[in-house]
């Protein structure tokens, strides 16, 4: 017998009803999520052929990762490591690092200087993606395109020892009055302003790569933008780039030398520089190579993992900026920061990562000199922190500047785990010892570098890798001609010196040159130094013949083969 329904009762009812209604609106929501889910994870896996295998053997491919998003991959403007790491495997130039660091024959089979002139005979089977030859056409459009001053390259310089090359880039000759002419299709001649001692050196790196002129020009301002707006002659091509979260490089089947690119597919599935997503992502397996901070080693000797390491030649400090509007152009307040800080203290104390060494110098500890070291033919000077003659010098800044207290200087940093602590160490350290506010500026890898670009800062954590194997890709970085100098800084002596790096044939008078523009960036507090970089690293032990080098991509996988059976 049916009950009579009081008030409450339908009370009941119509809640249940309703609950009833959320529920399944609940679950449609789940299903089109999933939907969604998947949809995306189809976009960013399936169908760009991305496994979720760190050593996908089936497929011979990897997963690995890039610290951030590369920036530009324009070779005609490009400036980073992260790009650099992927144009390594996907374009080559003249000259090439072999899987041993040495310099070997590139596009270019064969070379041979006299004096000044320098002759390049190309590959016949040297091919574009695309299945077109390359050809000597494509190295001269490139840098003809490089010193053009429209592109605004901040790599110009690197051309400079060109016939004619620093004058076109000033704008003072037209491009083609610049010493480098294609004779053929396979044939190029270059033409020095006067005989160097290191041009085979440079000519392996980015901005000397080749491009093709039909195709740059139909990208209409788009070259480098997207995987489909550039041309590959390497061991690999891009074959899709999800921007800001992965891209994809299969094997190049036009690739002059079939037998040197062994896995099928690189996938750089990630983009972080986090260490505990990185710590998680090679525990789980998806990803093939990780390098490792202090609070990822104990994880990493529990499960027994291959430790490896390696100093990858990178000088960190931070820069000032010397232009005449900002305060930093003082020398008086910039040596008062300088002696109130203590780079040790940073390293040991707040960074405490593996593989880092204290900066001494703009030179990193591995640049030659003449028969040794350059550090011990021409020690850098020893800075001992020292606040109380910091104070004086932030006095005398202070009554030359005509100010009773500094306003907030902006250091700008980049937003990864060990910039987040530098920038914190410095604002805490100068405002204790020197009473100086400072505001932290956090970007992006690629906001940073717009940033230091366009010299607004005050002072900025940045670094210098070297391009070629020769003290002078760190002793030109504050001539005043180089763009890569975001603080402008200028001083005709440095200058001086950096010519004479730049011609000599003499490495007596070169190296010496060396030792006397690390004094003058010392002296004149240029930077402050602050640490160089290492890295201890593990790897499946599947892969094998990963090369981490100082020159060039500085993790290449181009050399790299799977193992299925290794333990």
């Amino acid at each position: 017998m049916k009950q009579p329904r009081t008030p409450d009762d339908r009370l009941l009812s119509a809640a249940g009803r309703q609950l009833s209604a959320y529920a399944l609106m609940a679950i449609a929501f789940l299903i089109v999520l999933m939907f969604i889910l998947n949809w995306l994870a189809g976009l960013t896996s399936s169908s760009s052929g991305m496994s979720r295998f760190g050593v996908d053997v089936e497929n011979n491919s990897i997963n690995a990762f890039l610290r951030n998003e590369p920036p530009q991959m324009d070779t005609m403007r490009s400036t980073d490591a992260i790009s650099g790491v992927v144009l390594g495997h996907v374009m080559e130039g003249l000259l090439r690092y072999d899987e041993n660091g040495e310099l070997v024959a590139g596009i270019a089979e064969r070379w041979e200087q006299n004096g000044t002139e320098i002759t390049y005979w190309l590959r016949d089977n040297a091919r574009w993606s695309n299945g077109d030859p390359v050809t000597a056409h494509d190295f001269e459009f490139a840098w003809k395109k490089v010193l053009e001053p429209a592109t605004a390259s901040q790599y110009s310089f690197i051309l400079y020892p060109i016939l004619n090359a620093e004058k076109a880039n000033q704008g003072e000759l037209p491009v083609d009055a610049v010493g480098v002419r294609a004779l053929d299709d396979k044939t190029l001649q270059v033409t020095l302003e006067a005989p160097i001692a290191y041009f085979d050196r440079i000519v392996a790196f980015v901005t000397f790569l080749p491009a093709q002129k039909e195709f740059f020009e139909q990208t209409q301002g788009r070259y480098g933008a997207d995987a489909d707006k550039m041309l590959y002659n390497g061991p690999f091509m891009m074959t899709s780039w999800v921007h800001g979260a992965s891209l994809r490089l299969e094997r190049n089947p036009f690739y002059w030398d079939p037998s040197r690119a062994k896995l099928d597919a690189i996938n750089f599935a990630h983009m972080t520089s986090d260490s505990n997503t990185l710590l998680n992502l090679f525990k789980d397996g998806q990803i093939a190579l990780t390098d490792l901070t202090t609070q990822m080693l104990e994880e990493a000797m529990f499960q027994r993992w291959p430790l490896e390491r390696f100093a990858e030649g990178t000088v960190f400090f931070t820069d000032l900026n010397h232009r005449p509007e900002r305060l930093t152009s003082n020398f008086n307040l910039r040596k008062a920061l300088q002696l109130a800080q203590d780079s040790d203290e940073l390293v040991n104390r707040v960074i405490k990562l593996p593989g880092y060494l204290p900066g001494i110098s703009m030179f990193p500890e591995w640049v030659q000199g003449v028969n040794g070291l350059l550090r011990e033919e021409f020690p850098p000077a020893v800075h001992r922190r020292n606040v109380p003659l910091a104070r004086e010098h932030l006095q005398k800044a202070l009554d030359e500047l005509g100010l009773e207290r500094l306003p907030p200087l902006v250091l700008l940093s980049g937003d990864t785990p060990v910039a987040r602590l530098q920038a914190e160490y410095y604002q805490e350290l100068w405002r204790r010892e020197l009473g100086i506010e400072i505001r932290i500026d956090e970007q992006t890898f690629r906001q940073r570098l717009d940033k230091m670009s366009a010299g607004d800062f005050d002072l900025v954590l940045s670094g210098w890798g070297p391009d070629y194997n020769d003290g002078l890709t760190f002793a030109d970085l504050y001539a005043s001609w180089n763009l890569n100098n975001r603080g402008r800084y200028i001083n005709p002596e440095l200058d001086a010196y950096v010519r004479i790096a730049q011609t000599s044939l003499d490495q007596v008078e070169r190296v010496r040159a060396f030792g006397m523009i690390q004094q003058i960036v010392y002296d004149d507090v240029v930077h402050i130094s602050n640490y160089e970089r290492g890295y201890v690293y593990s790897t499946d032990p599947r892969l094998k013949g990963v090369v981490r080098r100082v020159f060039g991509a500085e993790t290449d996988y181009s050399y790299a083969w799977i193992e299925a059976e290794a333990n």
